[in-house]
């Protein structure tokens, strides 16, 4: 039976003395569940909030940076429409502002997928054996779900066929691979070696024979009808993406282009308690002031597990080559995967590349070029690779490249025979903001004047570095 505050107030009136205190204190009790009950649904819609954003992360910061290179033709940073490549005959400067810890020794080229109305064709041309490529398949989780390259399918050429979740058909003849993307959107980041700043007429003609067709133009059949036009959400910038409400319907529609995994049917149903999920929406308007202050809170937890395992990082006890590669390898660990996003998006798989960091010296003090460091390989003890090794300065907060008055972002293995060895054959790095002097130039890597890190990238490392029986050496400071 219901009891009504009338009906209340009336036993109350009509009780004795004894019964009253019986009365209140059930009310005291009723009262005491249902603020308990409200605490625990806050509670619980707080932890969602952060599991879900954890999650969503890398899907939204990924949306913000595609929406830049194949939807905004406004946008400094776009590169071509969908399906379309795009060459980029240059490296990377601090000009270069749309992702974090950007890569400065492989020529860039692009294709943003769109995968729904039928499989995409990457064709490669032949390459010279010594030039290193690597064409890496990303997907809107930024799973890195295959690759197309030196490592993988050689420098022969060949065509290789990318396909949505949907797609149903079978291998075309003279395509010698089919890649499976898990979303209907994908991107292709292509990474052509650069061997020296004059080498880049070489680099160029490698890029003009890569070819990217939908499938019926590769097999010159009737083409599909077209995939439904798509209204484009505009992303959060940056800083919006770590505090905004709105983070979650861009994740939402993120979402409707991202088919549930089985191994995920469980979490979304969770998820859609605080109403993510493909296609819903999560008016941050209408949120009661408990709710908000738990999608506040459980932002901030998310971001305090990322801090806690930016420490891991810091430590050595997580590296990039944890955190980088294909579902099946992460086994849906999805604060690793945040992380990947956060320090340095679209890095490659281990297999494919090493990224050893230099967040502090080796007296684990946070690295600054108000000092300055060596970071010293002994006689045969260089990065240990098939195709190359760098070494890459970072201006913090942002993760940028540094602009110096050498205009030199990096040292790496290409550059080898211009810097000076040791006595004893080993290599020093000269790492601070103020040049060493002519005589140790070739050396020097230039750092800002204020905080920074440095990227050690391995490019196709072999086994001693996968396996950890090689590590990078620490950044000391000098006298």
């Amino acid at each position: 039976m219901r009891i009504t505050k009338r009906t209340f107030v009336s036993a109350l009136r009509t009780a004795t003395m004894k019964t009253k205190t019986v009365l209140v204190a059930a009310l005291a009790a009723v009262l005491a569940l249902t603020t308990v009950r409200a605490a625990d649904i806050t509670s619980a819609a707080r932890a969602i909030v952060k599991e879900a954003y954890i999650y969503g992360f890398p899907l939204v910061d990924n949306y913000r940076i595609q929406y830049g290179y194949f939807v905004d033709r406004q946008n400094p940073e776009f590169k071509a429409p969908w399906n379309q490549l795009k060459n980029i005959p240059r490296v990377y400067t601090p000009a270069d502002t749309a992702i974090q810890t950007p890569n400065s020794d492989t020529p860039y080229s692009f294709v943003g997928m769109d995968l729904r109305a039928e499989p995409l064709v990457l064709t490669v041309p032949v390459i010279e054996k010594e030039r290193y490529f690597s064409i890496q398949l990303i997907d809107a989780y930024t799973f890195n779900f295959d690759y197309i390259g030196s490592r993988t399918t050689g420098n022969e050429g060949g065509s290789y066929l990318v396909a949505g979740p949907n797609w149903k058909g079978e291998t075309a003849k003279g395509v010698k691979k089919v890649f499976r993307a898990e979303t209907e959107f994908a991107f292709a980041v292509y990474r052509t070696q650069l061997f020296k700043p004059d080498d880049i007429d070489n680099v160029k003609k490698v890029q003009a024979g890569y070819k990217v067709q939908p499938l019926s133009e590769f097999l010159g059949t009737a083409a599909p009808p077209a995939a439904p036009v798509i209204d484009f959400i505009k992303p959060l910038s940056p800083a919006e993406e770590k505090t905004s409400p709105e983070f979650f319907n861009i994740l939402n529609f993120v979402l409707r282009f991202c088919p549930t995994v089985p191994s995920e049917t469980e979490l979304m149903a969770r998820f859609a308690r605080i109403g993510v999920g493909a296609g819903k929406t999560m008016d941050a308007s209408k949120l009661s002031p408990e709710m908000k202050a738990a999608v506040e809170q459980g932002v901030a937890d998310a971001w305090a597990d990322f801090g806690e395992l930016e420490k891991q990082f810091a430590a050595g006890k997580v590296t990039s080559g944890d955190v980088f590669g294909t579902r099946e390898y992460l086994k849906n660990n999805y604060l690793y995967r945040m992380g990947a996003a956060v320090l340095g998006i679209y890095g490659n798989s281990k297999q494919e590349a090493m990224y050893p960091f230099y967040a502090v010296d080796e007296a684990k003090q946070k690295l600054n070029g108000a000092n300055r460091y060596t970071v010293r390989f002994a006689p045969d003890k260089l990065p240990p690779v098939h195709a190359f090794w760098s070494l890459t300065m970072y201006e913090l907060p942002k993760s940028l490249l540094v602009a110096n008055p050498i205009n030199r972002y990096l040292l790496n293995s290409p550059m080898l025979p211009q810097l000076k060895r040791d006595a004893d054959g080993g290599l020093t790095l000269l790492i601070q903001n103020e040049s060493p002097g002519k005589e140790k130039e070739a050396n020097w890597l230039p750092a800002p004047k204020g905080p920074f890190v440095m990227a050690m990238r391995l490019y196709w490392p072999k086994e001693e570095a996968v396996d950890g029986k090689w590590t990078a050496p620490p950044a000391k400071k000098a006298e």
